[in-house]
């Protein structure tokens, strides 16, 4: 995705979208006008009068943007290939107040991937948050939840927010230390 930074953006129709850092629902009508200050991972981050939203990819349009394409398998693929497009895909969700997704920010912790006899198949997410009343926290794990469903043959997505061990800036890629700045 092209940045977006700090560009001018028109809702063009009613949608759905989410305060940051609360969490909350709401719906930004059409005709509101704002900046894009974030857009990574297909979601937006909007600035529209005085406050923070985050936009899903699949609601791009809404904006004038294109709408995120779900993920393809090979055919015949593998419970490896299905755990490293689930892996690929986590690494497309963002906390919309911190640029590195969540992967890189080390709040990943394990990814299972059983098939049933019917070919389809079950994922399990073990996750964390960079603090335990984070109000982004249900939103993060509802776009890991949908970004993981949209795998083709992803029947059941289980997602588990725990907090042992807690989360630590040790924790972070190398990567994501040098992009914040924390690399000791």
């Amino acid at each position: 995705m092209r940045a977006y930074e700090n560009e001018p953006v028109a809702i063009l129709r009613d949608v759905q979208a989410v305060m940051v850092p609360s969490g909350q629902p709401i719906t930004l009508k059409m005709g509101l006008a704002g900046y894009i200050t974030q857009a990574l991972g297909g979601s937006f981050t909007l600035y529209v009068d005085g406050n923070l939203y985050r936009l899903s990819g699949e609601q791009a349009d809404a904006i004038g943007k294109d709408v995120v394409k779900p993920p393809q398998l090979p055919p015949n693929a593998t419970e490896e290939d299905v755990r490293e497009l689930a892996w690929q895909q986590m690494r497309g969700c963002y906390d919309p107040e911190i640029p590195i997704n969540i992967v890189d920010l080390g709040l990943v912790y394990e990814c299972s991937v059983q098939q049933s006899e019917d070919g389809s198949r079950d994922v399990a997410i073990t996750m964390t948050l960079t603090a335990p009343g984070c109000g982004m926290g249900e939103v993060l794990v509802q776009d890991v939840q949908e970004k993981i469903a949209a795998i083709p043959t992803v029947r059941n997505v289980n997602v588990a927010l725990t907090f042992d061990p807690p989360w630590n800036q040790s924790m972070m890629s190398e990567a994501a230390r040098l992009q914040t700045g924390m690399n000791w």
